[in-house]
């Protein structure tokens, strides 16, 4: 795999800010195989893509997907758009940001989707989107779901758990809405299970 080289920079910079702010406890790190995956976490902050990245390690590298309005945050942006970040834009169909996706992980790359869309505390809920599915089927890549906790707090501890990968199957070559939601909903149960390994 083509390792981007900012990102290994960003990494060996972040890596002991994030574990002094956030105190990671990280489990199930072996779980995660080489090549393309499709890793599938909950989201409640903008720092979660940043967290992901610390617990799964330097040697596995992941593209994340992310609201375009990010790349117009003052250095931070910048910064994201340089260590691979896929940008999304969410009020409409973004067919870049899918083929972008798609294309890195044919290329046996790996990459970071949060199938609630957008930020959810742990007292609410959101559906599932289908993107996850669409995205683990056509590239035929297995799905890693994720738990990171809802409930950070700066200098206490926080768990990433990361679960075992699984490859979604589909009755057809490509797969139907029906499918690919039924998909995303199972990944979404997965991700919540994990709470009890923390």
């Amino acid at each position: 795999m083509k390792r981007n080289h900012f990102y290994s920079v960003a990494y060996v910079v972040l890596y002991p800010i994030i574990h002094i702010i956030f105190l990671l406890s990280v489990k199930g790190r072996e779980r995660i195989p080489e090549g393309n995956v499709v890793f599938c976490c909950n989201h409640s902050s903008n720092w979660d893509p940043l967290l992901i990245m610390i617990a799964a390690g330097y040697h596995h590298q992941m593209h994340a997907m992310a609201k375009i309005e990010i790349l117009h945050w003052p250095v931070v942006g910048h910064i994201v758009k340089w260590a691979g970040t896929i940008f999304v834009d969410r009020g409409k169909a973004d067919i870049g940001a899918i083929k972008t996706a798609m294309k890195y992980l044919k290329n046996r790359q790996k990459i970071l989707i949060f199938p609630e869309g957008t930020r959810v505390s742990e007292e609410e809920s959101a559906a599932a989107k289908g993107g996850v599915s669409m995205l683990a089927v056509r590239t035929e890549s297995p799905i890693i779901p994720i738990y990171l906790d809802s409930n950070k707090k700066l200098f206490h501890r926080t768990h990433v758990v990361f679960g075992e990968p699984y490859v979604p199957k589909v009755a057809g070559r490509k797969g139907t809405a029906e499918e690919y939601q039924n998909i995303a909903d199972d990944a979404l149960r997965r991700i919540y299970a994990l709470r009890e390994e923390c």
